[in-house]
């Protein structure tokens, strides 16, 4: 359906949640006058609670649309209606698919914030061919996972500018706590490691490689840092993945692209328990009973208040090499897991409702369906992108 027969520019799905309303908050902020917005989700009684707020607190009237991640005909009735879909309805693996078959068979455009690998990978196998057939731009990991490193890589590569084979490495830091969806996906993939690998090796099968080029994610081992004096931890999370996809599908990144992921810690003894900390969580992840515990201890659509929130930052440091020349890069921010991750959230609609980008279809990582445009938002709106060396 032509945009201009369509309802609305942007829907927020899942806007009476944590992150949802924080969202819709952010659009209420900022969104430009005219900009046709909803918020949604499948309790009208609380549906109406944020809209009530939205209008006291931000002088915002917003319609409501009744939708339900049970409900494919409300599903797709949803997507039809609009431009955009917002969506922090997750864990997405359990979720989140419904959604996104609605949208690649509409033709709409699709954002959220997982961070679920299996669900990235099973929603490209499934539903990436519609999805460039009617024209939808499926694009995930639109948060903290993964936006900060996404585009900060994406960055760097635009400083180096060059056509030799690129090393790229990010570090990440935060004082933040992290959220009950984060933590729920987590015990959902540990729990899942199996399956995880299954769908990442059955997309690597199925997934085209770019012709001449090369563009891979690569596991790093602990070590210290002799520059930076941090230790650096591995992280096994989603953002390598995006941003070799980004390198895969951009000729900037070079004949030969690599990319590794590490959290920075000062001391050996907090790198030590951070890697217990993990591999414990893994293996009590194994186990139903133990995983329903762990998962009732964080409960999903709460968050810290916003106090604590004011008192968060993270950074991500990079440094490219190429040739012999070395450029070190850094994406900083306030509160990753909530507050920036909103904002984030809500730049990607709105980046994708009204700005020129470039041509594509399909599941695409924000540097491929955004970049310049993205991070001209992001920058405007406060994240900061720098050259420190």
């Amino acid at each position: 359906m032509p945009a201009a027969e369509r309802d609305y520019d942007v829907v927020v799905l899942g806007a009476t949640g944590f992150t949802g309303e924080l969202t819709a908050a952010y659009l209420a902020e900022h969104a430009p006058d005219g900009l046709r917005w909803a918020i949604a989700g499948r309790n009208p009684d609380k549906l109406e609670a944020v809209r009530a707020r939205l209008a006291s607190e931000h002088g915002v009237e917003v319609p409501t649309v009744v939708a339900d991640s049970a409900d494919d005909a409300s599903l797709h009735a949803l997507a039809a209606s609009t431009r955009v879909v917002v969506t922090t309805v997750g864990p997405y693996l359990l979720h989140g698919e419904p959604l996104v078959a609605a949208c690649a068979k509409e033709g709409t455009d699709y954002v959220d914030l997982t961070g679920e690998p299996e669900f990235v990978d099973r929603m490209y196998l499934q539903h990436h061919a519609q999805a460039v057939e009617t024209g939808a731009r499926l694009v995930h990991a639109c948060g903290f996972d993964s936006i900060p490193h996404d585009l900060g890589a994406y960055f760097t590569v635009q400083q180096l500018g060059s056509t030799e084979p690129i090393t790229l490495r990010g570090v990440v830091r935060s004082n933040a706590t992290f959220s009950g969806g984060t933590f729920h996906s987590f015990l959902g993939a540990a729990s899942r490691a199996k399956q995880m690998r299954a769908a990442m090796k059955e997309r690597r099968a199925a997934e085209p490689r770019p012709e001449g080029r090369r563009s891979r994610a690569v596991a790093g081992k602990p070590h210290r840092d002799s520059r930076t004096r941090l230790w650096l931890l591995p992280l096994p999370t989603i953002d390598p993945f995006v941003v070799a996809r980004s390198g895969a599908a951009l000729a900037a990144y070079g004949p030969d692209f690599r990319y590794s992921h590490y959290a920075g810690l000062k001391t050996l003894r907090y790198t030590a328990g951070a890697v217990a900390g993990a591999g414990t969580l893994s293996l009590a992840a194994q186990v139903p009973p133990v995983r329903k515990f762990l998962g009732a201890r964080v409960p999903q659509g709460q968050g810290p208040s916003e106090q604590r929130r004011q008192k968060s930052w993270f950074t991500v440091d990079f440094e490219g090499r190429a040739g012999d020349r070395v450029v070190r890069t850094r994406v900083s921010g306030g509160d990753p897991g909530y507050t920036e991750t909103a904002k984030m959230l809500a730049e990607s609609a709105l980046c994708l409702a009204l700005d020129d980008n470039p041509t594509t279809s399909g599941q695409v990582t924000t540097a491929v369906a955004m970049g310049d445009a993205l991070l001209a938002r992001l920058q405007a709106a406060g994240l900061r992108f720098e050259v420190v060396d």
